[in-house]
């Protein structure tokens, strides 16, 4: 029988705590991959098979989950380094060039993979691809302040971009107050460095959903088990 996805998902997060080490900052990701590896965290912090573990989270959902968990919480600014990262993807390439950020808190997560000394990324093996933009769509974080300005620049990047919008019809706000623009591309992303460094120079574009040349391990959990990728 094949594994479902949560059951893959529980798996890959179970193999990634073997990363961390008791008396350790970690940086906590944010989304549905995230959740289990919460628990097993919470589960190991109760047993004292894991102690002193800190975390610094990656969005308020993750912080308020990690509160009713139980899980010592600080911010960045009070553990700059943390030892470890680690947090899901959207999507995972052969360099571990990663897509995230479709929960929501790209910026966050970015800051706080790129404070860490190692960022792990746990994920099941559907979000292994050839070619990033060709599964998921690339989240873009853009100030609420003429955002529709941005959106022939996003065309000529090549993509199809979407604002995204909550059940109600009104737009999207990330934990920093900003809107979140999709962007689809039909073929996939055939230069993520070049799109990367087109994005940062766009007045207007808070931060982008690609995770190029951060991330060191990838725990990935499959139907024959769980391997560990490494760029």
């Amino acid at each position: 029988m094949t594994p479902d996805t949560d059951a893959l998902k529980r798996a890959a997060a179970e193999r990634a705590l073997a990363f961390v080490a008791s008396g350790t900052t970690i940086g906590l990701g944010t989304g549905s991959t995230v959740r289990p590896l919460l628990e097993l965290l919470a589960g190991r912090l109760r047993e004292g098979r894991l102690t002193g573990v800190v975390a610094v989270p990656t969005s308020e959902d993750t912080a308020d989950r990690c509160r009713a968990l139980g899980i010592p919480l600080a911010t960045l600014e009070e553990r700059p380094q943390p030892a470890i990262a680690i947090d899901g993807a959207d999507e995972v390439s052969p360099r571990l060039d990663l897509i995230k950020g479709m929960g929501g808190a790209l910026l966050r997560e970015k800051v706080v993979a790129l404070a860490a000394r190692r960022f792990v990324v746990v994920a099941d093996e559907s979000k292994l691809v050839r070619r990033l933009g060709t599964r998921s769509p690339l989240p873009v974080e853009v100030v609420p302040f003429g955002w529709t300005a941005l959106l022939p620049f996003l065309e000529k990047l090549g993509a199809v971009p979407t604002l995204r919008r909550r059940d109600d019809g009104s737009p999207y706000r990330t934990d920093n107050g900003n809107y979140l623009v999709e962007c689809r591309f039909r073929r996939g992303i055939a230069d993520p460095a070049a799109l990367a460094r087109a994005l940062a120079k766009r007045t207007g574009v808070v931060e982008d959903g690609l995770f190029l040349r951060i991330a060191t391990v990838a725990v990935v959990a499959g139907a024959r088990g769980v391997r560990i990728l490494k760029r």
